[in-house]
């Protein structure tokens, strides 16, 4: 690439295109409708822009003019208060900091074993790794079906990292069951909204194809 990403006039994104960081990086900035360049990073050659900027060379990483993001949590929460509307975390600091940990939660059991699936060629999971995940999302029936959105009145910053661990249980080989239904419920309302839909990328797509 013959432009360096930090001279960019844009903000730019370096994203895989069926990683599970990069889809919640996604998710919030079509949340947000950030005007933004995504530089889809395919394979194992990464950009030069992104070897030089990230000293981790992972994605997402995220290029403001100097300033360079490569953890997607501090990304997703650095998008909410660059850019404050439509707010995705509560004011209230003990309301923050529930949500902080509900984010905790999703990365240490969820996210966790999905990175096994991103991982494997095929994006499955193993028999152990599937039955954790699913047992652990089951655990949460009750809280997806109290509100509209997981804790919440409004989509969050934890729906945006909820979402594309739902999306993507068809491809880890997970059926949620009967016992379901709320979790159903709010997988149709998150997947209907425009900002879903407009962060899934073509791969992400035929995921439920």
């Amino acid at each position: 690439m013959a432009v360096i990403a930090n001279r960019r006039s844009v903000m730019t994104l370096f994203s895989r295109p069926t990683d599970i960081h990069s889809h919640r990086t996604r998710l919030v900035l079509a949340e947000k409708n950030i005007n933004i360049e995504i530089v889809n990073v395919l394979g194992a050659d990464l950009p030069e822009d992104l070897m030089d900027l990230n000293p981790y060379h992972t994605v997402p990483t995220l290029v403001d003019r100097d300033l360079t993001l490569y953890d997607s949590r501090v990304i997703i929460e650095y998008l909410d208060e660059r850019f404050p509307h439509p707010p995705l975390m509560p004011v209230d600091p003990v309301m923050r900091a529930q949500f902080r940990l509900a984010l905790f939660r999703i990365e240490t059991d969820w996210y966790s074993l999905a990175e096994e699936a991103d991982a494997s060629g095929d994006g499955r999971l193993s028999t152990k790794s599937r039955k954790l995940l699913r047992e652990s999302i089951l655990q949460s029936t009750e809280l997806f079906g109290a509100r509209p959105y997981f804790l919440s009145e409004e989509f969050s910053l934890v729906d945006a990292s909820i979402a594309p661990i739902l999306w993507r249980l068809p491809v880890y080989g997970i059926e949620l069951g009967s016992q379901a239904g709320p979790i159903e419920e709010y997988m149709k309302r998150v997947f209907a909204r425009r900002s879903f839909q407009q962060s899934l990328t073509e791969l992400e797509q035929e995921m439920r194809l």
